[in-house]
């Protein structure tokens, strides 16, 4: 197993950054990461100082991966994420630019939460689940250096709730080493990210990174024990909708021997989407894996 504690935090999936880890496919990692506020927002009197620190989703990494090559893919199942501080944190912004039907007088709403026994305590009277999941996970394109805002065919901040334990994650790879980051963890988030932050927390997590050679694919993928999801991204956000079922249609034909069409048909009866921070445009379309095997 081994272990990438907290170090230099970036905002950027680049393949100019100095390595912090070394690893061979099949290789176990157990990695610290800050949360999405960089550990600004640890009381309810704390406030989000964007002079200090103007950028958020810091990631931790990048991560080589042996063997990596352009065209190959890397598939990277999360084993566990837990609490680094037993505690996770939200905030209510501005809603005027996008959420104007409900005035201009959001107060601010720093909101600090403990997790216990499986539960986040948002108040005294409710309880959240405790379902933790990426915010971010990507590797490293070959041109340009995208920012930890969006979302692309990278990765990055997809804010996708099935990024999450028990699930595998398949990145392109676009650099000899994949040069792997993550970070932004959520203790929980609904559908959309409605304020632009999840349960935000600092956390320690254990991955188990693969290589699949020789096998290029256009965006990320998720595959649960139940499910298999492709990933689109982009404004507007019902183009993102149709890309991803059309990318979940391709899969379906080239790797379960399916009709394009027929799947095409199926998908508008039994198929689902999952949709990250909803003014990013990253959408997963998603389908039982039962539906697959016929």
């Amino acid at each position: 197993m081994h272990k990438l504690p907290l170090g230099p935090l970036y905002y950027e999936f680049s393949r100019h950054n100095e390595l912090r880890l070394r690893i061979a496919p099949g290789d176990s990692v157990q990695i610290e990461t800050e949360d999405a506020f960089s550990g600004q927002i640890r009381t309810d009197e704390d406030r989000r100082d964007k002079t200090a620190k103007p950028y958020g989703n810091p990631q931790t990494g990048p991560i080589w991966v042996e063997g990596a090559q352009p065209g190959d893919t890397l598939a990277v199942t999360i084993d566990t994420i837990e609490p680094r501080s037993g505690q996770c944190a939200t905030r209510t912004s501005d809603p005027k630019r996008l959420l104007e039907w409900l005035g201009d007088d959001c107060p601010h709403g720093t909101h600090v939460c403990p997790i216990r026994d499986g539960q986040i305590h948002w108040s005294d009277e409710i309880s959240i689940p405790y379902t933790p999941m990426f915010g971010c996970i990507g590797t490293a394109p070959d041109t340009g250096v995208p920012t930890t805002g969006p979302a692309g065919p990278h990765g990055g901040n997809m804010d996708i709730i099935e990024t999450c334990p028990g699930n595998i994650v398949y990145l392109p790879v676009f650099v000899e080493g994949a040069y792997l980051y993550l970070g932004d963890v959520h203790a929980a988030m609904g559908h959309g990210e409605l304020t632009a932050s999840g349960l935000e927390m600092p956390a320690i997590s254990t991955i188990t990174v693969n290589l699949v050679k020789n096998q290029q694919i256009s965006s990320p993928r998720i595959e649960s024990p139940q499910e298999i999801m492709a990933i689109a991204t982009g404004a507007p956000v019902e183009r993102s909708i149709a890309q991803a079922y059309a990318l979940l249609i391709l899969w379906m034909e080239e790797q379960y021997s399916w009709n394009r069409w027929k799947a095409y048909d199926l998908l508008t009866h039994v198929g689902q989407i999952s949709i990250g921070y909803y003014d990013g445009g990253a959408v997963g379309a998603k389908v039982a894996k039962q539906y697959l095997n016929v």
